[in-house]
């Protein structure tokens, strides 16, 4: 569900001081567009899609980033996306992420 690597990669990348800062800025953002997704208002579902997929990718949520890969592919092709199966992983990547990063400290 979460890619560790890419984890650690980001907190090389952005150094440990702002790791936390980052991490938390990126799961606000994100927390944002879900609620967005949940009440079905705002902005374009394929650009939602988009930018939880680039979330994902960043804060390696593997899963996340594989199922809004395909909604998004769904939402520009104007096919239905299954939005609750994309809140429901979002909200067990961020419980794993969460519970991980209490579990693995920084190098």
């Amino acid at each position: 569900m979460i890619d560790w690597v890419r984890v650690a990669d980001l907190r090389s990348e952005v150094g440990e001081d702002s790791f936390a800062e980052v991490i938390e800025l990126f799961l606000e953002e994100t927390d944002e567009v879900a609620a967005r997704l949940r009440r079905g208002s705002g902005g374009g579902l394929r650009d939602d899609m988009h930018f939880l997929k680039g979330s994902a990718l960043n804060l390696g949520f593997r899963d996340l980033a594989a199922l809004c890969q395909e909604g998004e592919r769904r939402a520009a092709a104007g096919a239905a996306v299954d939005l609750a199966a994309v809140l429901d992983c979002y909200a067990r990547s961020r419980d794993a992420f969460h519970a991980g990063l209490r579990r693995r400290p920084a190098a």
